[in-house]
């Protein structure tokens, strides 16, 4: 396709269009004149502008919160490179990868840090591959330093206000409406900005994104988190239990803060632990702070979610909440849903990934009508590196199925009749793999736990969506814990476990252009990766845990009634996935669960559980039909 020149309207126009929530159609075929202007060909825009002699700044912006009382409102330092162009008339939008990890942990998986290698305060090594691609595409990259870290001041306050507002403090300068100055006290502007931001970033980064977005701030056209939390609480508690170690919020706030300024924070992180509460787990005004899902309505940009269902650091319900909620307010969404666990697209699908992200900002960033909003909604892997896609998720003809458990062991559509009962003790030390053998396995420890398994199924079965184990269990104390996993029995090759389902290759594969900048080349070449697979004769599908003190409310731990029945719902993490024919399903019933929380109780509660309403609701793609035609 000849390629074309393209130049923005009037800024009223994608003022309007910004405050719509849609992208703008101001992109107008244009013959080539004077002022430099954007280039699209093949619907995308094309590498055109240098990026050795980009513009490079660092910007502070005053925010609005002051996190170590010092009696000095916070600043927040970012790093922006932009098409040289920018500054004869070009107006480019924004990728912003906002994060607290830039001198600390670092990003992608080679590590790589910020870093001013000359001393003249502009950076001469950018992490990860968006300034080297979008640059010369048109576009300005900000890489944003989270309050408390690198080169913003404050402290940080793992996912609290001062996190959430970095981001907008930005946003709003870069929109005329905060003042920004560099280093020498100069105030400087963003006329070269045309209005919109796009952010990106994986784990704490897509959740700085997400935080962005619930904000409502004016100016966020598009969020793109990968592997994001949605909710604070949810990431280092599971229904009350705490699942991480005492203070995580404080540990984690430790790890991001530079280490000549972490004596100094200790007492921020020391208050995060008194308030986060980890004696009782129940979820407070701390972690409604720190809660983005009840926000979701503010939402004005669209949102490209990226996430790996099998992801044991940042969970999957993190994805499905926020998916939920984004869907019932009609927000412009598109979903990736990988086998593999915390791991970034570029590191499980990178060819593909660099492709639709350069589409989705286009679309979003520089009103490019591509039809990528036209497209399937959904990519779901089925199997390594096996791609299907879907018209939303979870699948439409999904719905939820009663199987019900047995007494004496199975799975069946059918009810159980009479009322049966089983007991079994809690162990608070028995691990994952021991929980998931299975039952003809010696070594199982069939004494403490409760195993329910199929028939070998007679066609696959699919579920997509959120299962949930609904069980009506007395126990013999005061507290104790249930747990639900659901359980894949039959030999097939899987996603592996090791290095969240990928390792890192010695070869390398370039993406953009590269510049020498303080005696070292800024380069655009990364290693690849590949896969790693297993063959195991069974596979943890999905899984959940609950306080028994909190059956009734997070927010609240009420002892149990020793002998009383209690009607137990345990949400487990979402899933889509394919029971293949032959294979069995297995439900295996639990108390405390060490593999999943970190706290496991220290009772020995035994729990009985009373078969006639207990079942486990699975999101059958089919429903009820294909559960019996499969042979439940």
């Amino acid at each position: 396709m000849r390629g074309y020149r393209i130049r923005w309207r009037a800024a009223v126009v994608a003022a309007v269009t910004l405050l719509a929530g849609v992208p703008a159609t101001g992109a107008l075929a244009q013959p080539a004149g004077s002022e430099p202007s954007i280039v699209v060909a093949d619907g995308v825009t094309q590498p055109v502008f240098g990026y050795a002699d980009a513009v490079r700044q660092r910007v502070f912006v005053t925010s609005d919160v002051d996190t170590d009382g010092d009696g000095a409102l916070d600043k927040v330092a970012m790093d922006i490179i932009r098409p040289a162009a920018s500054d004869q008339g070009l107006r480019v939008p924004v990728v912003m990868d906002a994060s607290p990890y830039y001198s600390t942990v670092c990003r992608g998986n080679e590590g790589e840090c910020k870093a001013d290698v000359d001393g003249d305060g502009l950076l001469d090594r950018w992490p990860l591959f968006y300034d080297n691609y979008f640059v010369p595409r048109g576009y300005a990259v900000v890489l944003l330093d989270m309050i408390g870290t690198n080169n913003s001041t404050g402290c940080p306050v793992t996912g609290g206000r001062a996190d959430n507002v970095s981001a907008p403090t930005a946003i709003d300068w870069l929109n005329g409406r905060r003042k920004g100055f560099d280093a020498d006290g100069l105030e400087v502007s963003a006329g070269w900005h045309n209005g919109r931001t796009g952010m990106i970033g994986k784990s704490y980064d897509g959740t700085l994104a997400n935080a962005a977005a619930a904000s409502g701030v004016d100016g966020l056209a598009t969020i793109v988190p990968i592997s994001a939390i949605s909710s604070w609480y949810d990431y280092s508690r599971s229904n009350g239990l705490v699942t991480r170690a005492n203070n995580y919020s404080g540990s984690l706030a430790n790890t991001v803060t530079n280490p000549d300024r972490r004596a100094y924070c200790a007492p921020v992180r020391a208050k995060l632990g008194q308030d986060g509460d980890d004696v009782t787990g129940d979820y407070n005004d701390f972690w409604a702070e720190r809660d983005y899902l009840p926000h979701a309505d503010q939402v004005r940009a669209s949102v490209f979610v990226v996430h790996g269902i099998n992801d044991d650091n940042v969970r999957a319900d993190h994805f499905s909440k926020w998916w939920a909620a984004l869907a019932q307010r009609d927000v412009p969404r598109k979903l990736w849903l990988t086998g593999t666990g915390h791991v970034d697209p570029f590191d499980f699908r990178r060819g593909q990934w660099v492709e639709t992200l350069h589409r989705w900002f286009d679309f979003w960033l520089q009103g490019v009508d591509n039809g990528i909003m036209a497209e399937p909604m959904a990519d779901i892997e089925r199997a390594p590196d096996v791609w299907e896609t879907a018209p939303t998720w979870p699948l439409p003809d999904a719905h939820p199925t009663q199987v019900w458990l047995q007494p004496a062991g199975g799975l069946s559509v059918k009810p159980s009749a009479g009322k049966a009962a089983r007991t079994f003790q809690d162990t608070p030390v028995m691990s994952q793999t021991t929980a998931i053998r299975h039952p003809s396995d010696p070594l199982a420890n069939t004494a403490n736990r409760l195993v329910f398994l199929s028939q070998p199924l007679a066609a696959p079965l699919h579920i997509s969506g959120t299962p949930y184990v609904r069980i009506n269990a007395t126990v013999d104390g005061e507290d104790t814990s249930f747990a639900g996993l659901l359980v894949d029995y039959g030999t097939r090759e899987r996603f592996s476990t090791a290095g969240d389902g990928v390792r890192t290759l010695t070869t390398e594969d370039c993406w953009g252009a590269e510049a020498t900048w303080g005696g070292r080349v800024e380069e655009a070449c990364y290693r690849q990766v590949a896969k790693n697979v297993a063959s195991n004769p069974q596979e943890l599908v999905t899984k959940g845990v609950v306080d028994g003190l909190n059956l009734d409310s997070a927010s609240m731990s009420t002892p149990l009634v020793p002998g009383a029945k209690n009607e137990v719902d345990v949400r487990l993490m979402p899933e889509d996935y394919v029971f293949d024919a032959g294979h069995q399903v297995g439900v295996v019933l639990l108390g405390s669960y060490s593999g999943y929380s970190s706290r496991a109780k220290q009772t020995r509660a035994n729990i009985t559980v009373h078969f006639d309403r207990s079942r486990i609701e699975l999101p059958v793609v089919g429903g009820r039909t294909a559960a019996v035609a499969a042979g439940l």
